[in-house]
């Protein structure tokens, strides 16, 4: 039954493939500017956190932001593009080529945009910074960010399915995915909050990703709550991905 998704997840990948420089000089800029205002910018202000110095601490974060922001732009902007520009998903549908196909060929399409995306960021980051971690810690760090990158994926084609306009998709990143980002201990530690409300930041999906992936990159732990948390989020963001998609295409 993945047939038809692997033929639409190479015709992406195609696409990537005529892009690909200007789209790595565009994806390495923003983590990059982050990390020269923040990570060296801030770092004589802010000193140690949680041990490590600043710059060390944000370094995990910035990768797995990469990858994750990467899968969500391309799933929504390749999903609202085919949809309502090229009619590329019309196309489809007159092939056999299943809803479901489709939604899985765009979740693989937005995985590997931010894992290639993001294994570009993390060697520019290798580069300039003192960062390192074991290799064999990248095991336990997929299993974070493979379900955390369908999450987002699944997102991104929840957005290009029910916004048809593209200034809608740009105010929900700005307003929704962006803050998500932001709230879940990527530039600071969890316990930077207040003590009510520790708990309502550790009960979102992305928090449980962040966390779980710098411990996993670092230490080699694998949190088992988060890692679960994860892939329960991104299963049922596939559910309803399928769901609207099959319930939009019907209308």
């Amino acid at each position: 039954m993945l047939r038809g998704s692997l033929a639409i997840w190479q015709r992406d990948m195609q696409v990537l493939r005529r892009s690909i420089i200007s789209e790595l000089v565009a994806v390495v800029a923003y983590p990059l500017t982050i990390y020269l205002a923040f990570g060296i910018g801030m770092q004589s202000y802010i000193g140690l956190v949680e041990g490590a110095p600043y710059s060390l601490f944000i370094a995990p974060g910035l990768i797995t932001m990469t990858a994750v922001n990467a899968a969500y732009n391309e799933s929504v902007w390749s999903l609202w593009f085919h949809r309502r520009v090229q009619f590329t998903i019309e196309s489809y549908r007159v092939t056999p080529v299943s809803v479901s196909e489709i939604v899985i060929a765009k979740i693989f399409t937005g995985f590997t945009h931010g894992i290639i995306k993001g294994c570009v960021v993390g060697v520019v980051i290798f580069a300039i910074t003192p960062f390192r971690f074991p290799l064999e810690h990248l095991l336990q760090y997929l299993l974070f960010l493979i379900p955390g990158s369908a999450l987002f994926s699944c997102a991104g084609i929840i957005s290009g399915t029910v916004m048809d306009k593209p200034e809608t998709i740009g105010k929900v990143e700005a307003v929704l995915i962006m803050p998500l980002i932001f709230m879940s201990g990527l530039f600071f530690p969890l316990s930077s909050y207040p003590p009510s409300l520790i708990s309502w930041v550790q009960a979102l999906p992305t928090t449980a990703l962040f966390e779980g992936a710098r411990r996993a990159l670092i230490a080699g732990d694998v949190l088992p709550l988060p890692a679960l948390q994860v892939s329960l989020s991104a299963l049922l963001a596939f559910v309803a991905a399928v769901f609207i998609f099959r319930y939009k295409m019907a209308e």
